[in-house]
Parts: structure tokens; C-alpha cells; sequence
């Protein structure tokens, strides 16, 4: 029997609203999920904005000055944020998505403007991606915070919070990565046999010369009118269309000039008194166009001023990069052209009796300092024929003697496939082993080419500094060597504070420009070994070599490719020991200018070894048949010298730790009547760790951010080590340097690995 029952009620239809209605429902609740809780972090993502496009606007310039670009690029992004936010948050409530749509809407643009930023500036995806999602993240969870803390009551409360939680954020995340300071590096350990002091006072310290500065300017600068209006001095201005190219309109109209009419800009520190006077041009590197670079130099030209030297730091802003317009084509060469037309308006306005230059200055010594692509230009401004004919507006080149050039940080790329390769001119170059621009020791290669006549008074050296790095050797570049966002990526813990880095580049800037310009050879001492001068140095690790005109060579591996042989006809052998000879590499593993003899040897096997079965390196002089020459040199040479490497990071997977190992070396030097001399290398000078450079925040990093040239902490570094015959003959008086015949280094310990180059006997 079936059975139906009638439902007690009859089915009422739904009625669906129209689309409009339900989309019209859902945009009114938009931000009905934006709770106080969200609107709190979205303050931390507004924060992060502002920190972004803050970070951005230093590292894109407009030459309007720091606070309006700041001001200009906040602005911008806070209407974007404001703008995209709402439109996202829209967007979610009509896709029905039960979440904060605001702080959603915010949380993406926020991510999306920090991948944007760092794409833009360089950053591989994956680091834009990592910082997008780490700032993202980080400012919810700061706002989050916040509001969980300070959940205000009161309307008031509410509006102040509101207040203060983004103005917080925001300063903490701009203050911090800027001005964040480095700790010191650690003290270096005192070295075995320390050098004597030397007599003369701290160069690092102001002359008792009076100076007064000035200007001197084409009067065509539109944003200094200390070079325009108020220049103290009218100078020409001279046309380098023939060597630029590519100079765009957009950078005509930002200067005022275009490459026919370039100006000669310069900032003076000049002594009072008659003179004349030592002029030493300071010329600076590609730093940003926009963010001027000639004066921050100026602690080192009042300090040469008040020594006695006409100190002027070039103007060449106008060469370098610029986000907005990019860079001239061949600037490299016209860095080097226009300190040379510098020279001929020096010159002019020296015979001119209005100006202050007149009869004050001496054109037979002349000094160059650069940094940066600066060092690479005054090295080349010296061996000018190498680019430049006569004719081409620089006929009276040899009216000119430059006596000095000092590069700090340099470049040292090929210019119409050419380098600079510097004849009896004095060569000093100073680097930092945390330099995070030029993280290669180019000054180095630089050195190699110098050369002098036998006898000549010039000499060359190098300075490489734990804990120094680029930027701080100009007050005006900051503390970063990566224009930001990128910079922020870069650590700070390993650089030495910006005064104690100056320090060192006073000393041995003024010691160098003494010791050659005015004859105070007394500074020389410096370069030949730093530790004379570490009463006036910040406590780090140094690492120098020096080579002048009368050292006399007997190896440094150029005659051939034989390892069995040295110059002079020489032999060489090894005991023990791994032998080989190689280019020098710097970080990226390019070839340098220079050669070297690598010794790798093991730990001695057993407990028992003795004298003879130490691996050993002997060079064995030809006792007939030398020159006079040579044979004059001997019996005048004072000491021994030569420049060893540590190889001792390449022997481990763990660099870093290897690289902290030093090697034990002994000598023993023999006359040919078969009397021996043998004494520890401490005895004159310690071996350093090799400097460990961790240049960003994060080991990941390395190598991918600045084409990953981070990924090597360590690099080739020579000292070089004078041990003076007098401590060999002390330690044995039948011992005769002038009658040397063989030159033997134990290698102790192990494993181990060094270079060993330019291996000779110097005369004082």
C-alpha cells in the first residue's frame, strides 16, 4: 500500500538579486575583515613602503637635493600603495574572498614594490624575490605587534598610534642600514724584530702652513655656484667631443653644457708664502652623477695645504653614471684628458699676476692622486702618449713633470686596448680588503708594469688594509660601496669606522707626497715597511710591498717558462716540494701582470725528520761571469728582499679557516767560500692571516647579487719582506754577502702554499 505525505508547508523559490545588486553588497563590505588588528599592520606594510621608495630615491638622484627626491619618491609611493591597496582590496571582495582585502590589497603592493626596486637596481630574481617576502613579512608582523600592544580605546590614542607606529618603523628602517657603523677590525699581532720609528713627526697630522681655498669654474654650472656665479676664478672651457660619445641631450640639459664646451672645475687649497709650491691634483671616480664627489677630498686637501702642496680636487661629476642618463661613452680616457687641460689652465693662470696662482706654482713637481676610476686616470695622465698625441690640444705635455702618482682603490681597465705602464714615476696604491666596488687589488697590477732606471731615486709600493673599504676614503660616498637598495644587502661588520679608515690614507698620502715632492726621504721608511709607522696607523692588519731603483733582481720568473731556472743564468730546485710557476690571478681568477714561483708542500710524515728532509727552495746564483754590473751590486747590496703570497686558502674546502694559517719560513743564505747563515723569517717579519672579506649580510648572497663577485673572501695579497745582511752575518761572521752564491727557503710545518716573486738584493 503506498503511502504519500503532503509537506506540512509549500516550497517557497529562492529568489537570486541581480549581479548589480550582489556586486553593489559586496563592494559596501569591502573592508569589513580589515579589523584594527589589520589596519595596525598596515601600517608596518606603509612603513616598508616608505623605507623602499626612501632607499630608492638615494640610489636614484635627481640633483634637486636629497630631501626633495626623498620627499618626491615617498610621496609617489604612498599614492600608489593608497591606490593599488583599494583597487586589490575591491577586487578580492567581488571575488567573494573572506580576508583582511585591505591589508591583502597592501601586502602585495608592498611585495611587489620591493621585487621591483631591487629588479631594477641589478638584483637577481630570486634575491628580489627573498627581500620582497622578508620586508612584506616583516612589517605585518611589526604592525601586528603594535597593535596587539598599544590596542587603543580612545580615539585619540587611536589617531596617535596611527601616528607614530609608521613614523617609528620608517626611521628605524632608513636610519639603521645608513648609519649603521663598523666595528674596528681585530688588532693585528705584533710582529717578531718590530721596525724602528721613524724619526720624523706624524704626517697624518696638520703642517704648520697657513692656506687659504677658493674655486675656479667655467661659470656654467647650474647646480654649484661655487663653480658658476661665485667661482673665485674664471676658467676656460675646452671641448672633448672628439673622445666622448654617447653624451645625451637629457645630461646637456642637466648641466648646462654638452661635451664642446666641458668646464674646468676645481676646488683649491692653497699655502700662503711665496713658494712656489709642489701642485697635487685629487680627482675622484664613477660615483652617481647627481650625488657631487669632488668634495670629499677635502681632508686631504687642507692637509697637504697646511704641509706646503697646492692640494686641488678636480671637478669631473659630469663623467660619471647617472640612472636618468646613463654614462659617456670613453669616459675613462677623457678622465685622464681633462686633468691634463687642468694642468695648461694651472698653468695660464699661474703667469697671469691677478690670480693667486701666480708664480706660486712648481711644474716640476707635480703630484696625482685618484680613487677609484680616478686612480686609474692619474696613472694614465702620466704616460699620456699612450692616448693622446702632441697636436691634440696638449702640445706642452713635457712643460709638465709629474713626480707622484697615488691611486687609492683603482681601476685598471684597457683603454683603446692600452694600459698605463708608468716610468720612473713614483707609484704608491692603497686598498682595502673590504672593498665592496673595486673588490679587486687592480693597484697591484698597476705596480707590476712600474718600472725604473738602475739607480733611480723613484720607488713604487702598496698598501692593502683589513677592514677598509671603498666608499669611506671619500666623505661624500657614504658608508656603503653599492648604491641602494642593493647596499643595504652589503655587511657592515667587518669595516673599520670611516674616521680610522681616513687616518690611514692621510699618513701615507702625505708621507708619499713628502718623501718625493719635498725630498723628506725620511717617509720612505713607511713604504719600505708599515710597522715604522704604526704609532700613527688604527690597529688592523697591513700588507705592503715596495721595489725602487736600487734593488737588483735575481728572480722574478719573466725570462722564461722553465722552473729549473732564474735570471742571470741561475738554476732553481725544489726539495720536498710542489713546484710550479704561474700568472698571478686576482678574485674573478683573471690573469694579473705578473709571475710568480708556487711552493706547495705536506706535514713532514714522521716524528723523527730532521734538517734535511724539510722541503726546501733553493736558488743557486752564477758565481762567473756576471756582469760588473751585477757583481757591483752584490758587494754593495745591504739586504735581501723579496714578496711571498699566502696560497694557504687554496688548499682547503674551508678557505676562510685555511686562510687564517700562515706559513713558517726559514732562510739560509750562503757565500760561495760555503759559509752559511740561517735565521727565521720572524726574525724580520711575522707572516699575517690573510684578510677574510665577508662582504654581504648573508653567506647566500655571495654570488648573487653585483654579478657575483662576492663569492671569493680572500685574494692574492704579496708583502714584501727585507732581511738585512747584518742579522745574517750577527748570526754567523764568516758569513760574506758580497760573495752570495745560493739562496735557500725551508718551508716548516705544513701542508702549505706561497708565491714567491721579485726576489733580489736592494742597496740603502
Amino acid at each position: 500500500m503506498d503511502i504519500q505525505f503532503e509537506p506540512l508547508y509549500p516550497e517557497i523559490p529562492l529568489i537570486k538579486p541581480p549581479l548589480r545588486q550582489r556586486l553593489r553588497t559586496r563592494i559596501a563590505a569591502t573592508y569589513r575583515y580589515d579589523t584594527f588588528i589589520w589596519q595596525a599592520a598596515l601600517f608596518g606594510l606603509w612603513a616598508v613602503v616608505l623605507a623602499a621608495f626612501t632607499l630608492t630615491a638615494l640610489g636614484l638622484p635627481t640633483g634637486r637635493g636629497t630631501g626633495f627626491d626623498v620627499l618626491v619618491f615617498a610621496a609617489g609611493g604612498t599614492l600608489a600603495m593608497a591606490l593599488s591597496a583599494n583597487v586589490l582590496a575591491v577586487l578580492l571582495a567581488l571575488a567573494g574572498l573572506k580576508l583582511p582585502r585591505l591589508f591583502t590589497g597592501a601586502w602585495l603592493y608592498s611585495a611587489g614594490a620591493v621585487l621591483t626596486i631591487f629588479r631594477y637596481s641589478g638584483a637577481r630574481w630570486d634575491v628580489s624575490a627573498a627581500a620582497a617576502v622578508f620586508a612584506a613579512c616583516a612589517g605585518t608582523l611589526a604592525g601586528l605587534a603594535a597593535g596587539f600592544l598599544f590596542k587603543p580605546r580612545a580615539a585619540w590614542s587611536r589617531r596617535l598610534a596611527g601616528f607614530l607606529l609608521p613614523a617609528a618603523a620608517c626611521a628605524a628602517l632608513v636610519y639603521l642600514p645608513l648609519h649603521s657603523g663598523g666595528s674596528e677590525p681585530l688588532a693585528a699581532k705584533p710582529a717578531a724584530g718590530p721596525a724602528a720609528a721613524i724619526s720624523a713627526g706624524n704626517p697624518g697630522l696638520p703642517g704648520a702652513v697657513s692656506y687659504r681655498s677658493f674655486t675656479y669654474g667655467s661659470g656654467t654650472d647650474l647646480h654649484r655656484s661655487e663653480f658658476g656665479e661665485d667661482a673665485g676664478l674664471r676658467s676656460v672651457s675646452v671641448d672633448g667631443s672628439k673622445i666622448l660619445t654617447n653624451w645625451s641631450d637629457a645630461r646637456t640639459s642637466f648641466w648646462g653644457f654638452d661635451s664642446k664646451s666641458l668646464p674646468l672645475n676645481g676646488r683649491v687649497w692653497m699655502p700662503e708664502g711665496s713658494g712656489p709650491f709642489p701642485l697635487i691634483l685629487i680627482v675622484h671616480g664613477n660615483h652617481l652623477m647627481e650625488d657631487y664627489s669632488d668634495e670629499g677630498y677635502a681632508y686631504l686637501g687642507e692637509l697637504l695645504a697646511s704641509r706646503g702642496f697646492i692640494a686641488i680636487s678636480v671637478d669631473e661629476n659630469f663623467f660619471n653614471y647617472s640612472a636618468w642618463t646613463g654614462i659617456p661613452g670613453n669616459d675613462m680616457k677623457a678622465r685622464a684628458w681633462l686633468l691634463l687641460k687642468h694642468l695648461q689652465q694651472i698653468s695660464q693662470f699661474a703667469a697671469d699676476s691677478s690670480t693667486p696662482f701666480y708664480n706660486k706654482v712648481d711644474f716640476d713637481r707635480i703630484g696625482l692622486i685618484g680613487h677609484s676610476r680616478g686612480g686609474q686616470a692619474v696613472a694614465m695622465a702620466a704616460d699620456p702618449l699612450r692616448w693622446f698625441q702632441r697636436g691634440d690640444s696638449l702640445e706642452d705635455l713635457d712643460k709638465y713633470h709629474i713626480v707622484s702618482v697615488a691611486a687609492i682603490a683603482p681601476t685598471d681597465k684597457k683603454v683603446d686596448n692600452n694600459l698605463a705602464r708608468l716610468s720612473n714615476v713614483n707609484y704608491f696604491s692603497l686598498q682595502g680588503a673590504q672593498d665592496g666596488d673595486v673588490s679587486d687589488f687592480y693597484g697591484d697590477r698597476q705596480y707590476s708594469r712600474a718600472t725604473f732606471d738602475k739607480g733611480s731615486s723613484a720607488f713604487k709600493a702598496t698598501l692593502y688594509v683589513d677592514g677598509a673599504n671603498h666608499s669611506q676614503f671619500n666623505t661624500s660616498w657614504g658608508h656603503y660601496d653599492a648604491s641602494f637598495p642593493t647596499g643595504i644587502l652589503l655587511s657592515r661588520s667587518r669595516i673599520m669606522n670611516e674616521e680610522s679608515q681616513r687616518q690611514i690614507a692621510k699618513v701615507y698620502v702625505s708621507a708619499f707626497m713628502e718623501a718625493t715632492l719635498h725630498g723628506k726621504t725620511e717617509y720612505t721608511e713607511l713604504f719600505r715597511d708599515y710597522r715604522s709607522g704604526l704609532d700613527w696607523l688604527p690597529a688592523t692588519s697591513y700588507f705592503s710591498r715596495y721595489e725602487d731603483g736600487h734593488l737588483t733582481l735575481l728572480a722574478d720568473y719573466e725570462e722564461d717558462y722553465n722552473v729549473n731556472t732564474i735570471r742571470g743564468g741561475g738554476t732553481a730546485e725544489a726539495s720536498g716540494v710542489k713546484l710550479s710557476e704561474e700568472q698571478v690571478r686576482d678574485r674573478e681568477n683573471s690573469v694579473k701582470t705578473e709571475r710568480g714561483a708556487v711552493l706547495e708542500w705536506q706535514a713532514p710524515s714522521g716524528a723523527d725528520s730532521t734538517d734535511t728532509e724539510v722541503p726546501a727552495y733553493k736558488l743557486t746564483l752564477r758565481t762567473s761571469g756576471n756582469s760588473s754590473q751585477f757583481n757591483y751590486a752584490l758587494s754593495h747590496a745591504a739586504g735581501l728582499s723579496f714578496s711571498m703570497a699566502n696560497l694557504n686558502y687554496q688548499l682547503e674546502e674551508d678557505k676562510d679557516t685555511a686562510a687564517a694559517k700562515v706559513p713558517d719560513l726559514t732562510l739560509e743564505l750562503e757565500s760561495s767560500d760555503g759559509a752559511k747563515a740561517r735565521l727565521p723569517l720572524s726574525e724580520f717579519m711575522t707572516a699575517e692571516p690573510l684578510p677574510v672579506s665577508k662582504f654581504t649580510i648573508n653567506p647566500w648572497l655571495d654570488d648573487k647579487i653585483e654579478d657575483g663577485k662576492y663569492q671569493q673572501h680572500t685574494e692574492t695579497i704579496f708583502q714584501t719582506y727585507r732581511l738585512d745582511f747584518d742579522r745574517f752575518t750577527e748570526q754567523n761572521p764568516a758569513f760574506q754577502p758580497s760573495k752570495l752564491s745560493s739562496i735557500t727557503f725551508y718551508l716548516n710545518g705544513g701542508p702549505g702554499k706561497i708565491m714567491l716573486s721579485t726576489i733580489g738584493v736592494y742597496a740603502e
